[in-house]
């Protein structure tokens, strides 16, 4: 079997996985890029030409901040941390996430649009 290729995000997707990288503690690039490889299971990778721009953007926006710092390997890297403006911000996309996910979940569930319009139209108890 061939190895599944990785997906395009959806618009306002890379907010919402680069803000949730960071809910825990602050985390350089390279560290949020590789948390949602690692947590999509590949599904979705994250190039620094996409994720640095978002991290700069967030960071105008005012939903991380970021300071330098030493990464593991003892090399000098940017640390990117959650505001508290930021946090909110990861509530609001998680719950519209939640939203949009059910809406898109339920409408591939249903069948026959005839069945749903004649359960709209039976008489409630």
């Amino acid at each position: 079997m061939l190895p599944r290729a990785a997906l395009a995000l959806l618009p306002g997707t890379l907010d919402l996985l680069v803000l949730r990288a960071l809910h825990w503690e602050p985390t350089h690039g390279a560290g949020v890029a590789e948390w949602i490889r690692l947590v999509t299971g590949s599904v979705f990778a994250v190039e620094e030409g996409t994720l640095y721009p978002a991290l700069h953007r967030l960071e105008r926006q005012g939903l991380v901040e970021s300071e330098w710092g030493r990464s593991d390997l003892r090399r000098r890297a940017r640390f990117y941390n959650l505001t508290a403006d930021g946090r909110a911000r990861l509530r609001q996309l998680a719950d519209e996430w939640a939203r949009y996910s059910g809406a898109v979940g339920a409408a591939l569930r249903h069948g026959h649009p005839r069945a749903l319009w004649a359960e709209e139209s039976a008489p409630r108890p």
